[in-house]
């Protein structure tokens, strides 16, 4: 075979198990089996990052030669014939896992994986009963004291999926690998725990981690006591980007909408009101999109950088704290939210602000970190008292015996509940981005936007440039997601080599649809059909752009006044600073 360079124009012929298969020459030994129906297993693949084959549970026989092959690592040549279920292939693998078994902890029932552990399933498939070798795991303490994510490193399988995910694709470089031989392992520089490093709490490396190694902090016990306590006045919000993806832990298709079924399960589950982020996403956009004008007209710093993510905000903060006077001093739409419920909400429905909990359901790991910020408190409060992901979400519907597909679907309460679909479309990579321009255009312009629908904005490509025409005022925006992305166009706009005017950044690839919090198995096909969910869920609102939504037009005439009014700063603006690393 030698090391030539594979062609992606030439077609070979091949058979995988005796079955003739024709395919590019860069195809993959793993890609090339499946066209023939054929599923090899694997753990340390993954199909977004870059193959390491480390862990060989996916080795296929050659005839002809002597060696077993990784079908992750390897690409197809012609002629070539692939045995993949010979009985000396079958148990190579049985081997291979049988010794990644022996060292690690057999607690499957208590772990936050168990029945969706990709090692779990593999001991499942070999039928694996009897192990050859005794069971001796690591003894490593687990590390759970920053609040975000827990580190259970006695069970991680090594595979450096999250090591993969930290350096090349976000380039935060929190967690890498030491060692090498017995020794070899995945930890933080000088074994220091997660919240002495650069981590910004991104949560990419739990999607990634194919075991119970890493997950996020549990507080969904917080969430039922609040419930329980008569005194308490219990509000939930839900993120965008929740309604697309809750319905894969209840087996619907990756994209389905669920947000009718999501309320109905928030009611049943004892929420006193079931407002949503989406109300606050539009407010964000009434501060945000009159900052960018104000910055436009007074010569302020330019370009603005959008604030909603704060994975990305503790990325600026770490690794750019001079770009600082970029960024939105808005504070993202789940700490608006926040404020808003304890001080207008709370006038409203006559309710002591003291006595209330905001839960916020998130796609997202790093906003745990966010809504413990002691910057974050406008309201006198802290603004969000609890933060739960997608899972832990799926978790308590499980665990109160809710048939979440049997559910009749409601609506959202009042007024915070109220929004409009360019504030659903914060949810995917270069959302706010469109929902800030159909808003600013009719500001600028005073005139009426017939089409809505910014296309030139859309998609999950890593970084998106596009030149929005505002009635012959033009405006050069840019939208990067994930944080190597971001990078790039930081260190553009650090050279003053750019002349964007507003800038999009997602810490999370593809946005928050892709968040750290978010089911497992989130893959680029899967986020694709996220991002498709919440367009169409965009397209089906009655009201498109922000400044049209009554509930917040509402709270501008009886609360706030206008716009960055002095009561919008107490309560919807705060204060970056630099983190020390």
């Amino acid at each position: 075979m030698g090391h030539h360079a594979s062609d992606p124009n030439k077609i070979v012929n091949i058979t995988i198990d005796g079955i003739p298969v024709s395919c590019p020459e860069t195809t993959l030994i793993l890609d090339a089996a499946k066209m023939a129906g054929i599923d090899i297993p694997v753990l340390c693949y993954h199909p977004d990052l870059k193959v390491r084959a480390t862990c060989r549970v996916c080795i296929v026989e050659v005839k002809g030669q002597k060696k077993f092959k990784t079908a992750c690592g390897n690409e197809v040549w012609d002629g070539a014939e692939f045995i993949t279920n010979s009985p000396a292939v079958r148990q190579a693998r049985k081997d291979i896992l049988e010794l990644i078994l022996a060292e690690h902890p057999q607690d499957c029932l208590k772990c936050v994986r168990n029945t969706n552990c990709e090692l779990q399933k593999l001991a499942r498939d070999f039928g694996i009963s009897k192990p050859q070798f005794a069971n001796k795991p690591n003894p490593i303490p687990i590390e759970d004291s920053n609040g975000v994510i827990v580190r259970d490193m006695a069970k991680c399988v090594k595979c450096g999926r999250c090591v993969e995910v930290c350096q090349e694709v976000q380039t935060v470089g929190a967690i890498n690998t030491a060692h090498r031989s017995v020794e070899y392992e995945i930890t933080t520089a000088f074994d220091r725990s997660l919240q002495d490093t650069v981590c910004v709490y991104c949560g990419q490396c739990i999607a990634v981690c194919p075991v119970g190694a890493l997950y996020e902090k549990d507080e969904t016990e917080k969430v039922w006591q609040a419930i329980a306590d008569a005194d308490k006045h219990v509000v939930v919000q839900v993120a965008p980007a929740v309604r697309v993806a809750l319905g894969e832990e209840f087996g619907m298709a990756p994209g389905s909408i669920a947000t009718g079924k999501m309320v109905a399960a928030l009611r049943r589950l004892g929420f006193d009101k079931v407002f949503d982020t989406d109300f606050a996403a539009d407010v964000t956009i009434m501060e945000e999109g009159n900052e960018l004008l104000e910055r436009m007209s007074h010569g302020g710093v330019l370009p603005l950088i959008t604030s909603c993510s704060p994975g990305w905000i503790n990325f600026v903060e770490t690794f750019y704290p001079e770009l600082l006077p970029h960024v939105s001093s808005c504070k993202s739409p789940q700490q608006m939210f926040g404020a808003l419920a304890k001080t207008y909400y709370a006038q409203k429905a006559g309710i002591d602000a003291g006595k209330m909990t905001v839960v916020s359901i998130m796609p997202c790991t790093a906003k745990k970190y966010e809504s413990a910020r002691p910057e974050i408190n406008g309201s006198g409060y802290r603004d969000v008292d609890v933060v739960i992901t997608t899972r832990e979400l799926a978790r308590m519907i499980k665990q109160a015996g809710i048939d979440f597909n049997k559910l009749d679907d409601q609506e959202f309460d009042a007024p915070l509940g109220i929004s409009t679909g360019a504030a659903v479309i914060f949810g995917t990579s270069g959302g706010v981005m469109e929902a800030a321009l159909r808003t600013v255009y009719e500001v600028v312009t005073g005139k009426e936007l017939v089409d809505v629908d910014f296309e030139s904005v859309r998609g999950l490509t890593g970084i998106k440039e596009a030149e929005v025409d505002l009635d012959g005022k033009k405006v050069k925006v840019a939208i990067a997601n994930g944080l190597k992305n971001a990078r790039q166009i930081l260190d553009k706009i650090k050279a003053g080599e750019c002349d964007y005017q507003f800038v999009e950044i997602m810490c999370c690839p593809g946005g928050c649809i892709g968040g750290g919090g978010q089911p497992h198995g989130t893959t680029k096909a899967v986020r694709e059909e996220r991002m498709a969910g919440i367009y169409q869920a965009d397209r089906e609102l009655p009201i498109r752009q922000s400044h049209k939504n009554p509930a917040v037009t509402a709270l501008y005439e009886e609360f706030l006044g206008k716009p960055l009014s002095r009561k919008s700063h107490e309560l919807l603006h705060t204060h970056y600073h630099p983190r020390h690393k």
